[in-house]
């Protein structure tokens, strides 16, 4: 059983913040100097400097990919210890076919590099997942999605598609409208493997193969957890997604700029402003563009409306799983009122599609911030009594206590982020490391806790929505400032109704727009925001067209999830089900 102390609020205490504007053109010269650095103190022969790049960046020799992880992982003076993403990009006319991108980051020194490998089609690439315990599931969905092998991964299979699935969806030569139905014969076919991987565990019992999901009130969404008991104690387990793949990366490619949107609201659905904030900013600074500074301040509060209402749902929830139904209604509450004032902003609620590349489809109404005061005074009283009902429930803390835990080392090397890594004591939050639309103007505290343990993850939940009405308290008292809520660009945004009447200029723009969308210049860029569940990043290629060349997603319950089968070995059912809830396991997130 992990030692847990209660959570400490505690200023940033990390690395200088960096990316404070990322729209400075400027930037792109400090990120060459700072690749012209690493290149220098590495010294590494298969790795070659790629500049003009929005991050540090390095064309690696598929042959020294493994040593070259090791080495940025393990060099005193960089620590490159996180995997962030690893991802894949399709270049069919190219001799050496696809790039495989990793983006790692070091805690250490607050900063990001990114590695590009070219593999042809033919060609495999070896494993990092020796180097990082975190590449596992990442690596599978460069197979599942692109067909490109890793050498030497343990179990290298379909991740979100089924294995009867013909092909791989995210290749350019790849049909958009193509379907694969699996069938009662294919499901015949596929016989499950996890049972053999535990056959030579000593065990007193007759072991039991127990499926939770992939229907299953419990696992909050349509996952597959298989797991292996002797007696009541899970001595293996393994979890499978995909039940709910929504294609949000291939149907970004068959879309203009604007219209995928709508389709990050419904990656993690509980916060869906936030994946328009990460999308639009990613996109923003491809067309090197800044949107208002009325748009940027209702775009930080919603956000912080937001993670709170993310965190309702997920304590909330995971109480009921546990049997203390009471806090769900205390808690849902506040979250429904929250929702009200979306609504008042755009007329929807759940996914609101309120932003726009370069602001918000419409200004807020007239009483925005008073409505947003009466939330700020009245959300405090809902989350106190939660407190007061669980906090020293001793069947509430037998549930939580101990259960699950995973140790910073752990959850570094998995890729975790937000509330799940800052349960574990490490103060990574991207509002502090690289702050976006003005938080560094903002005067707010990193919740920690000790022990990694369900526990950790409710109380620092709990404090993060303290110090969201903290921010938002400030940005209501500074008022909202004045001016437009949409960049006054031709090329981004639509003209006036009356000026597309009345003058032939404006016609045209608006026509263009409409036709031919907004195109950004030939380039690549990356932006992350602090999501519900961690770091919520999206990579934007741009071939010069309306449609995004590539839209990459990096969910951050997709890291988060892949470690939950050694998170629960030598637990129980019951721990394993309480656990889950505090991972807050989003599933259009997961199964983007």
């Amino acid at each position: 059983m992990s030692t847990l102390t209660k959570f400490s609020a505690i200023p940033y205490t990390g690395p200088a913040p960096t990316n404070r504007n990322p729209y400075i053109p400027s930037d792109v010269a400090v990120h060459d100097a700072r690749g012209a650095a690493l290149a220098e103190k590495l010294q590494h022969a298969a790795m070659q400097q790629e500049t003009g790049q929005d991050l540090p960046t390095f064309i690696v020799e598929k042959s020294a990919i493994v040593n070259v992880l090791t080495v940025l992982r393990d060099h005193p003076e960089l620590r490159f210890t996180m995997p962030l993403d690893c991802w894949g990009v399709d270049y069919p006319r190219r001799e050496k076919r696809f790039d495989v991108l990793y983006q790692l980051y070091s805690l250490q020194n607050n900063e990001r590099v990114r590695l590009k490998v070219m593999v042809g089609e033919d060609e495999s690439i070896d494993s990092g997942i020796n180097v990082f315990k975190g590449l596992d599931w990442f690596e599978r969905e460069v197979w599942d999605m692109f067909g490109i092998r890793f050498d030497g991964h343990p179990n290298l299979r379909r991740i979100l598609t089924h294995e009867a699935f013909q092909g791989h969806p995210l290749r350019k030569d790849y049909d958009p409208a193509q379907r694969w139905l699996l069938t009662e014969k294919d499901v015949a076919q596929l016989t499950p493997v996890i049972d053999d991987r535990f056959k030579d565990v000593d065990t007193d019992f007759e072991r039991v193969t127990l499926n939770l999901g992939p229907s299953h009130p419990a696992t909050h969404g349509t996952l597959r957890i298989v797991v292996t008991l002797d007696g009541e104690t899970i001595i293996g387990a393994d979890q499978e997604i995909g039940y709910l793949h929504r294609c949000f990366e291939k149907m970004s490619e068959t879309h203009t700029y604007q219209q995928v949107i709508p389709f990050t609201d419904r990656l993690n659905y509980c916060s869906a402003i936030i994946n328009n904030v990460g999308y639009c900013l990613t996109v923003e600074k491809l067309l090197g563009i800044e949107a208002p500074a009325r748009a940027q301040h209702v775009r930080l509060m919603l956000s912080e409306f937001m993670r709170i209402a993310d965190h309702l749902v997920c304590i909330g929830t995971n109480l009921v799983d546990m049997g203390a139904l009471t806090n769900f209604w205390y808690l849902f509450q506040p979250r429904e009122e929250i929702y009200g004032l979306i609504e008042a902003c755009c007329g929807a609620r759940l996914l609101p599609s309120y932003l726009r590349i370069g602001g918000l489809a419409v200004d807020v109404p007239t009483d925005f911030l008073q409505n947003a005061q009466r939330l700020v005074d009245m959300i405090p009283k809902y989350i106190d009594d939660v407190e007061k009902l669980v906090d020293r429930n001793k069947v509430f803390l037998d549930r939580v206590v101990g259960v699950a835990p995973i140790s910073p080392e752990d959850a570094i090397a998995y890729g975790f982020t937000g509330p799940c890594l800052r349960a574990c004591g490490v103060p990574f939050d991207v509002r502090k490391s690289n702050p976006y639309i003005g938080y560094e103007t903002y005067d707010f505290d990193v919740p920690i806790a000790e022990g990694g343990d369900t526990y950790a993850r409710y109380l620092v939940r709990m404090e993060e929505m303290r110090q969201s009405l903290r921010i938002l308290q400030q940005a209501i008292d500074r008022g909202l400032p004045e001016g437009p809520v949409m960049v006054d660009n031709p090329y981004v945004a639509l003209p006036p109704k009356e000026k597309v009447y009345n003058e032939m200029e404006s016609l045209i723009y608006h026509f263009k727009l409409i036709m031919h969308g907004i195109q950004p210049p030939v380039g690549e860029a990356y932006f992350q925001v602090e999501g519900g569940n961690g770091e919520l990043g999206f990579h934007v290629v741009s071939d010069g067209t309306k449609n995004p060349y590539r839209v990459r997603v990096r969910p951050p319950c997709f890291a988060i999830y892949q470690a939950f089968g050694k998170m629960i070995t030598g637990q129980t059912i019951p721990d394993a089900v309480a656990a889950l809830g505090s991972l807050n396991i989003i599933a259009g997130e997961l199964d983007h």
